[in-house]
């Protein structure tokens, strides 16, 4: 009874072409569609979108698309029409082309087959491009030849290529690593079995009220029993939260190697903090390196918000230099008032740039350069960045430079009476003190207005969105977000813009498949950037997963079997023996739980919280054990059941959660 009432889907159900009198199926893509006076409605930059303003049109008019019928060109495909013209097709020949009347659209999220695969295909056949995008360092490791840790940073191959190329720090260099310790004793706890000195001394000093950030360097490798850490710490920007998490000396040791050149494979189990390590790496390299670009990617679009949100609730990664690509961007969570696509990168740009010209005029008014007079009829600024640039370097340095040449010889407590810009500051003579100190800090405000305008010339000279759009993903964007499938879809056009960039950080490595791994390594051509040892740009690449979890979907059994393509790059890569750093310390489960699966990993135990916070300590509502399994019953008469293909649900079951 209950198999009668269960309709089949209709793609499993044999009686639907005889049901809905279905005699040949072709599939082709659509080139454009016009309206019935044939005007192109694909076209998004045409006037038929946007109010009528016509002589004689009713006000609130709209210039929309004229009838209800639509003419659709389309491409079939080359392949089956072959063989509908030589008779080995429909029975029709080519003339089954003239009968088709119904027109069935993939969805929206499934619609991007075609695009990954000519991006496939196009790698295939430019195997010299792509051997040119791989940097030389990573290949050997990629094709499983050689020594598998000659990628890692601390190789002697990886010193090698630090020191042949330019920018490129080695690893026994100092590195930045900004705020990922919380205070000095965090900074010694996380280099266990190591000597330290903090600002030159070998003991912790006692925690001060204003927090400080660390530029470290290591030496000696990790087998040395006299390895020394030296420390030297410096302020914490006021205003900034900072970061809040106690890492692990597992995840700083993660942590250093993602900010090191080379390739770095961080396996993390659930709980561990993956994305708060991916999160740190990625604000030290943006703090580390300002020239250089990083490129986020994911597997789906849910752990790149994440990761994305988490990366802005920071608040040391300036937004303007933050860009996501994509459609989920809509589902983004953020308080900026313009979203993070491409256009909306641009109206944020635009937007601050008023502002900050705005905030010239006010000073040239204030030193009687110009008056009000000079603004627009609405009252905009006159100025535009390139005047504000001559501004500033004959009226605003000329000023500066003299008073820096008399601060040498008055009374550095109170600098109000020579201080040149205290009417743009609002100060009065008599009544305010200021001393060289801030008032130095006051000018770097200034000099910060005309260094981020600088920044924002060239879109004056920029008229079209898509000039703009292209120039802020290539010049402007220091952290570009992407999934795995978006990066195949845009490759090309990348590729012809000349995109760049110099790290690669992948989160849910261990779901993708190996050719989604490595489109996101390709992205750039294979061009020099003047080094004798080096064909790309790419220094970092850094896979963060877990390949005990999630493997690649594979639908096809015999692609998933038979050519191990549910097998992952990552899986592929610490089988064959790379290096990789297994965070260590799970905060997520009870620990009862974490048992049930912490044999699978190398050394997890739990964090301090897990055992000491209140909630884990008292048992779950409605439960007799800290785990359990629970019958469900059907609900309202039916179980589990199949919507769509491959998805599952069982209505019961979400009842009781």
């Amino acid at each position: 009874r209950d198999a009668k009432e269960r309709r089949l889907p209709d793609e499993e159900d044999v009686t639907f072409p005889r049901r809905f009198g279905v005699t040949a199926v072709r599939g082709c893509m659509v080139l454009e569609v016009r309206d019935q006076k044939g005007t192109v409605l694909t076209d998004p930059s045409l006037a038929w979108q946007q109010p009528s303003k016509g002589k004689g049109d009713r006000e609130g008019a709209t210039t929309g698309p004229k009838g209800t019928k639509r003419i659709l060109r389309v491409a079939f495909d080359a392949a089956q029409y072959a063989l509908d013209a030589t008779g080995r097709g429909s029975p029709a020949g080519t003339g089954v082309y003239e009968t088709l009347n119904l027109l069935v659209r993939r969805h929206g999220r499934e619609n991007n087959f075609k695009s990954v695969l000519e991006t496939i295909r196009s790698m295939l056949e430019g195997t010299g491009s792509v051997h040119r995008s791989i940097p030389q360092w990573l290949q050997p490791t990629l094709l499983g030849v050689g020594d598998p840790s000659a990628a890692s940073f601390e190789s002697r191959n990886m010193r090698e290529f630090a020191r042949k190329t330019a920018g490129v720090t080695s690893p026994d260099a100092a590195l930045d690593y900004g705020d990922t310790f919380l205070d000095s004793n965090h900074l010694i706890e996380s280099f266990p079995d190591c000597k330290i000195l903090v600002d030159g001394s070998e003991k912790g000093t006692e925690d001060a009220a204003d927090r400080k950030r660390y530029t470290i360097k290591v030496t000696g490798d990790v087998a040395s029993e006299n390895r020394v850490v030296e420390a030297a710490s410096y302020p914490h920007p006021l205003g900034l939260p900072g970061n809040p998490v106690r890492f692990t000396p597992r995840q700083v040791e993660a942590i250093r190697s993602g900010l090191s050149p080379g390739l770095t494979l961080i396996v993390g189990p659930p709980g561990t903090g993956k994305t708060d390590v991916a999160v740190q790496i990625i604000a030290n390299i943006y703090q580390s390196f300002p020239t250089q670009r990083t490129i986020l990617v994911t597997h789906s679009n849910a752990a790149l918000n994440d990761l994305f949100e988490k990366v802005m609730a920071r608040g040391d990664v300036d937004e303007r230099y933050l860009l996501r690509l994509g459609s989920g961007e809509r589902d983004l969570k953020t308080d900026s008032e313009h979203d993070f696509t491409k256009q909306g990168r641009v109206a944020h740009i635009l937007s601050r740039r008023a502002a900050l010209l705005e905030k010239v005029q006010l000073l040239s008014e204030a030193l009687g350069v110009s008056g009000p007079s000079e603004r627009g009829p609405d009252g905009s600024p006159s100025y535009t960045c390139e005047t504000a640039e001559y501004f500033n370097l004959h009226h605003v340095q000329k000023r500066v430079q003299m008073f820096e040449k008399k601060s040498q010889s008055f009374d550095t407590a109170n600098v109000i009476q020579d201080f040149p810009f205290r009417a743009y500051f609002c100060m009065n003579v008599e009544t305010t003190t200021i001393s060289l100190d801030d008032a130095r800090k006051k000018l770097a405000e200034l000099q910060e207005i005309f260094t981020e305008l600088a920044e924002y010339r060239p879109l004056e000279l920029l008229r079209s969105q898509r000039q703009r759009t292209d120039y802020l993903l290539t010049k402007q964007a220091r952290i570009v977000a992407m999934t795995c499938t978006h990066a195949a879809i845009v490759r090309s056009h990348l590729i012809e813009l000349g995109f760049q960039y110099d790290n690669v950080i992948m989160e849910e490595a261990g779901q993708m498949l190996d050719v989604e791994t490595v489109i996101p390594l390709l992205l750039q051509k294979g061009e020099s950037d003047g080094a004798s040892s080096s064909t790309t740009r790419l220094k970092r690449v850094c896979l963060i997963g877990d390949h005990h979890q999630l493997p690649p979907v594979i639908k096809n059994q015999s692609f998933s079997k038979f050519s191990h393509l549910d097998q992952s790059l990552f899986t592929r890569l610490i089988r064959h023996g790379v290096p990789s750093l297994d965070l260590n310390r799970q905060g997520r489960a009870r620990a009862d739980i974490a048992k049930l699966y912490s044999w699978r990993y190398r050394d997890l135990g739990d964090l301090d919280n897990v055992l000491s916070r209140p909630d884990f300590q008292v048992a779950n509502t409605g439960f007799a054990h800290t785990f359990q399994f629970i019958d469900v019953d059907d609900f309202e008469g039916r179980g589990e059941s199949t919507p769509t293909a491959y998805f599952y649900q069982n209505m019961g079951e979400a009842e009781y959660v």
